[in-house]
C-alpha cells in the first residue's frame, strides 16, 4: 500500500491476529510466518508486542489470541445490536431450509464468517466461525461487492473480472433479491450457497447473511425456489426491525 496515511505496521500486526483460525490449537512463529508472509524477524517483533499488550498469549512454543483480543471481539459484537435481533429468525431459516445460515464480514481479501447458525436434526458436516471464503466466484463475496457504493468497490483496485461479477450479482440482486454462483463458476464444488447483503447503521459496509449446503442437498432448483426466496424474506423482516432502509434501496434499485 502507498497511500502515506496508512499504517503498514498497524495492518501487519492485525494480519498476524486474523492468522488464527477456529481450528487452531495454537500457533508457531513459523506458522504464522507461512500465513502471512511476512518475515521471520518482523514476527518475531509483532508477536512480542501484542503479547505485551494481551492480544496474544503465548505457552511453550505456540501462540493464542489472548484476552485483550476477546474483549475487543465481545465489544465488536455487542455494538452490533443487530446480531441480537437475527439470532431467532436465522435458527428458524436454517431449521425450515435444513442449511447452515451464516453471517459473513469483509477480511481483507476475503469473508469471513463470524456467526452460523445450524439446522436442528442435520449430520453434514458445516463450516465453522472464523472460516474464510475468497471474494471472488463465492456468493457470499459477490453479495458484498454488489452492495458496495461506487466510491468504495474502486478503493479495491478491481480488475475486469472482479468488476464482472460485482455486475452480475447487482443484476440478480434487482431481479431476484438474492445473489448465488452457479456450476462451474462457483470457487469450490463442495458448496453451494445463496446470500444477501444486509446494512447495518452503526457499520460503515455491509455484511452478508446466507444459506449453504452441499450441492447435493442445496441443488441450483432449491436455491432459485425454495432457498432464496426464503433467505429475502427473513432479511426484508430483519430490515424492518432494525429500521434500516432494505438492500435494494441502498443500491438504488
Amino acid at each position: 500500500m502507498t497511500d502515506r496515511k496508512f499504517a503498514n505496521t498497524l495492518a501487519r500486526g492485525l494480519s498476524v491476529l486474523r492468522a488464527f483460525r477456529i481450528s487452531d490449537d495454537g500457533l508457531s512463529h513459523s506458522q504464522i510466518v507461512e500465513r502471512t508472509g511476512i518475515s521471520a524477524a518482523t514476527i518475531t517483533r509483532l508477536t512480542y508486542t501484542l503479547k505485551e499488550l494481551g492480544y496474544l498469549s503465548q505457552n511453550g512454543n505456540l501462540l493464542r489470541l489472548g484476552p485483550s483480543a476477546l474483549a475487543l471481539a465481545s465489544l465488536a459484537q455487542a455494538s452490533a445490536s443487530f446480531m441480537d435481533l437475527a439470532a431467532a429468525p436465522m435458527q428458524e431459516l436454517a431449521n425450515k431450509t435444513q442449511t447452515l445460515v451464516l453471517m459473513a464480514v469483509r477480511d481483507g481479501g476475503s469473508m469471513t464468517l463470524v456467526r452460523t447458525w445450524r439446522p436442528r436434526n442435520a449430520g453434514s458436516i458445516w463450516l465453522e466461525t472464523g472460516n474464510r471464503v475468497p471474494m471472488s466466484r463465492s456468493s457470499t463475496g459477490q453479495a458484498f461487492l454488489a452492495a458496495l457504493s461506487d466510491a468504495q468497490f474502486s478503493a479495491m483496485e478491481p480488475d475486469a473480472d472482479l468488476t464482472d461479477q460485482r455486475q452480475f450479482a447487482h443484476d440478480q440482486l434487482s431481479s431476484q433479491g438474492f445473489v448465488f454462483v452457479q456450476g462451474a463458476a462457483r470457487f469450490s464444488k463442495r458448496v453451494n450457497a445463496v446470500s444477501r447483503p444486509f446494512f447495518a447503521s452503526n457499520f460503515g459496509e455491509p455484511v452478508v447473511f446466507g444459506c449453504g449446503a452441499t450441492p447435493e442437498e442445496l441443488t441450483d432448483e432449491r436455491i432459485l425456489n425454495e432457498v432464496g426466496p426464503a433467505l429475502r424474506d427473513s432479511m426484508r423482516d430483519l430490515e424492518l426491525k432494525t429500521g434500516g432502509r432494505r438492500a435494494l434501496d441502498q443500491l438504488g434499485l
